[in-house]
């Protein structure tokens, strides 16, 4: 168990987008947040990322997962070793499969590994427990982002959006005294955001991305793709709640008939929708909508959900945060809290129970030991 003070926690993070490994410092009580320290990147290269590709879908034991595992393991090794100064880890793993009222979660990657390859303590597997209570399992940054607001010293309900492969939003009120609190967060996702959009230009064009938006913006979207988009019984399901990110491969399918600007446009006017029907389960509109992950990036994304949304949506660099980091951060967040024995999910975050805390700790030399 840690001291009260502030440890600096190294996060780590691969998001279903599948870019690469994000590493991030920060100096932190499982409370608040004291400092953000140094971070880095390791992108995938073409043959890893075809590698994990491959095994998405997949539940441990099934073909490919364990080379997908090596590959995770070995890319957050390579970029965490260079980071230096942390008193402990959190790995959040890969996700390949997440079915919470099925099978459970899947997070590809051994957190003993890396324990012994660091020489720190490791937290991991932070879904399987809140899953196992009855919750979704995800999204998981919520008490993060509670924190962030206080960070930035936010007065009003403000909310964070998240677009990787899948999106996730928070609804904050930093009015709260602690995340835990009924009405101080409400989090889901909200539906596909990067990953078709990518998957469509790696078939189409051999690109990872539609950088900037470029191809969205040339193209037209379709509105018979989108009204049988919208109709998907997802979106009438009260949050908290979650997906796999390949729950709308529907959607993909929809756009198949349609030239690479047409459909480029269509799944990213899907994002902008997906998170307008989403916005409507909000107590009340934020004050702003904070956006992070690679999403961000993509202009013509973002002036859709302006269109779209009753509030000013920036990114998270307006308020002095790292969107590029801002996950990774937050799992080393999570993992402090763990170690301190402090909840990291609740009722209105993953949908579990009660207030709840998970993860496993492993340590250098040491058995996997259940948080």
């Amino acid at each position: 168990m840690l001291t009260s003070a502030p440890v600096w926690a190294l996060g780590a993070m691969s998001g279903t987008s599948l870019d690469g490994v994000d590493g991030a410092m920060v100096l932190t009580d499982g409370q608040t947040i004291a400092a953000f320290g140094a971070s880095g990147y390791r992108p995938y290269q073409q043959d890893e990322r075809a590698v994990i590709r491959a095994a998405f879908g997949c539940w441990p034991g099934d073909p490919g997962v364990a080379e997908a595992a090596e590959v995770v393991e070995l890319a957050h090794v390579r970029l965490l070793a260079t980071i230096c100064g942390a008193a402990l880890v959190g790995f959040h793993g890969q996700t390949l499969a997440h079915d919470p009222r099925g099978r459970g979660t899947h997070q590809a990657g051994d957190g003993a590994l890396l324990a012994e390859a660091l020489g720190l303590p490791v937290v991991w597997d932070f879904r399987s427990n809140d899953v196992q209570l009855g919750g979704q399992g995800a999204p998981l940054a919520p008490f993060f982002h509670f924190a962030c607001a206080r960070w930035i010293g936010a007065k009003a309900p403000l909310a964070f959006l998240n677009l990787g492969g899948v999106g996730n939003v928070t609804w904050v009120d930093p009015r709260c005294a602690r995340p835990e609190e009924p009405g101080a967060c409400l989090a889901f996702d909200t539906g596909p955001a990067n990953a078709p959009v990518n998957d469509l230009m790696l078939a189409r064009r051999g690109l990872a991305q539609d950088t900037g938006g470029a191809l969205a913006a040339q193209g037209v979207p379709d509105p018979l793709v989108l009204h049988a988009f919208e109709r998907h019984p997802y979106f009438w399901r009260v949050p908290p709640k979650s997906l796999d990110r390949n729950e709308f491969a529907a959607l993909s399918d929809a756009v198949a008939g349609l030239s690479d600007a047409d459909a480029a446009a269509t799944l990213t006017e899907a994002v902008a929708l997906s998170v307008a029907r989403g916005a409507e389960h909000f107590p009340r509109m934020p004050e702003w909508m904070l956006v992070t992950g690679g999403g961000r990036h993509n202009e013509t994304l973002m002036a859709r959900l302006a269109a779209r949304l009753g509030c000013p949506v920036l990114p998270v660099e307006a308020v002095g945060l790292d969107g590029d980091m801002l996950e990774a951060q937050a799992f080393g967040f999570l993992a402090v809290r763990v170690m301190r024995g402090l909840p990291t999910s609740s009722p209105t975050t993953t949908g579990v129970g009660a207030a709840v805390g998970g993860g496993q700790i492993s340590r250098p030399g040491q058995a996997g030991l259940r948080g």
